[in-house]
């Protein structure tokens, strides 16, 4: 039996729609938000700023009370208390994303292992206002940081004891929730597979009029191996995923991208046409200009297209994050791919489709299956991963769409080369997360003139071939190589 070191709970978020209430009892949710919306506003504003850095969602509460009482809201005050709180860990949240933006930046400026004490100490040094007297510190905070601000006023927060939840049948429950009187509970029907509990958010969706409650789903748990099977991923337009087994996961991803793409263009291009008539005719007819807003300027079908165009996205890249784990525990090695792409000319039609390149859902959707599954998630530095030859991690060779062709003829499947290239990365000292694309390059053109050396060549012998790209030449690194070698003017 193979060993366990641990356990992983598998928890979900489930929205599930309200359908059934009053009008009073819509009336006095909507008003309750309204309410609520202040409180999170002037939470933010209090607790936004720096010097509630490191804050502790449970002490928020008094501190905000000091200045807004829910009485003069009208307010039970467990109802602000928890909206309080909820703020609070929205804050604490930002907080933890400004603190990694800046280590990322802290391993780039202090990279290697002779400044492996100095990362620690100012990695130490963020989790306090101890940050403040350390100028470097200090200006990269003040960079990625900023001060939040909320103007949410469409939701509620729940505890437990702030509702009970009654079944009426199979897929139906009542949930009896705490009003602004006391002893009042605004009795609602929801639609569920399951009875709800715990914390519970409702939330009033404005797109499509409705109200919603969002809530955790617990599927249990599932024990984690202390050995787990590495496997490496290309994150890809046309297919989601494609791994270093050679498997392709979400197929369909890049095709129905494409259509939705090409949709919304081809819609917007008829608008503006009809956007210029209706200015043209606000003068000279305006009955028919208004009728051209009203009914063929509005946005309500378009928003609707694109939801469902959204949730059928959404759910290839689920189904493949599933094909890709298949219930097993990995050690899965992705690309970091949460920046934008930059300085790199194309058309504005591959801007376009590249644009609606769901990246962060690919990330967010494969995190959840690797928690359900006890796996693991390691990002590499994605620089060149497509541009590399796998069998011997130099750059003599090509990309050109679909396929890798090596130097010595070789044709490679280009998605499947990379994902290789991106598990190898993982184990790479070579080359850290958090290099930038200069010092991925210098790199790997090194290891190229190595490789090359054994063949009795050299890199610009390589470039007259046709096996190493001309743009390499180009750079500063490529022109440090060349140095004393025989033949070459210094």
């Amino acid at each position: 039996m193979p060993k366990k070191v641990g356990v992983t709970k598998k928890i979900s978020t489930q929205i599930v729609p309200v359908v059934g209430m009053t009008e009073s009892v819509e009336l006095e949710l909507l008003q309750t938000m309204k309410k609520l919306g202040i409180v999170r506003s002037e939470s933010y504003n209090k607790l936004g700023s720096i010097s509630h850095w490191g804050i502790d969602w449970k002490k928020a509460y008094p501190e905000v009370r000091s200045f807004r009482t829910p009485e003069s809201l009208g307010l039970p005050s467990k109802l602000m208390e928890w909206t309080v709180s909820d703020t609070a860990k929205a804050i604490a949240a930002q907080q933890a994303a400004c603190i990694e933006a800046v280590i990322k930046k802290i391993y780039k400026r202090f990279s290697g292992k002779d400044n492996q004490k100095t990362r620690k100490e100012y990695a130490t040094q963020l989790k306090t206002l101890a940050f403040l007297d350390n100028s470097l510190l200090h200006r990269l905070v003040r960079k990625e940081f900023q001060r939040g601000h909320s103007w949410v006023n469409n939701q509620i927060v729940y505890q437990q004891g702030g509702y009970r939840c009654k079944r009426l049948s199979r897929n139906t429950y009542q949930l009896e929730l705490a009003g602004l009187k006391r002893g009042k509970r605004n009795k609602i029907v929801v639609r569920s597979n399951r009875k709800i509990k715990g914390q519970i958010r409702l939330i009033y969706n404005q797109l499509v009029k409705k109200f919603e409650i969002y809530f955790l789903v617990d599927h249990g748990t599932v024990e984690i191996p202390a050995d787990r099977r590495a496997i490496g991923i290309d994150k890809g337009y046309t297919e989601a995923f494609y791994d270093s087994d050679g498997q392709a996961h979400g197929k369909s991803l890049g095709k129905l991208t494409t259509q939705k793409s090409d949709r919304i263009c081809a819609k917007n291009r008829n608008r503006g046409k009809l956007w210029a008539l209706h200015r043209k005719l606000e003068n000279i007819d305006p009955v028919k200009s208004a009728r051209i807003l009203e009914n063929n300027l509005t946005r309500k079908t378009e928003n609707r297209r694109y939801r469902k165009n959204q949730s059928e996205l959404t759910a290839i890249i689920g189904a493949a994050s599933k094909s890709l784990f298949n219930g097993e525990s990995l050690k899965v090695f992705a690309e970091y791919l949460t920046q934008p792409i930059q300085n790199k000319r194309q058309s504005k039609a591959m801007s376009r489709k590249l644009n609606s390149w769901m990246k962060g859902q690919m990330r967010d959707s494969l995190q959840k299956w690797a928690n359900w599954t006890g796996s693991v998630v390691t990002e590499v530095q994605p620089s060149y991963t497509s541009q590399v030859d796998s069998r011997n991690g130099t750059l003599l060779g090509k990309r050109t769409g679909d396929n890798f062709t090596g130097f010595d003829g070789v044709v490679l499947q280009a998605d499947y080369n990379a994902a290789k290239n991106v598990l190898a990365r993982g184990t790479d000292n070579g080359i850290t997360r958090y290099m930038n694309k200069t010092e991925v390059q210098a790199v790997l053109l090194r290891r190229t003139a190595r490789f090359l050396k054994g063949m009795g060549l050299s890199l610009l012998d390589a470039v007259e071939l046709g096996w190493l790209d001309c743009k390499h030449s180009k750079t500063r690194a490529f022109k440090q190589l060349l140095v004393g070698m025989p033949g070459t003017p210094k």
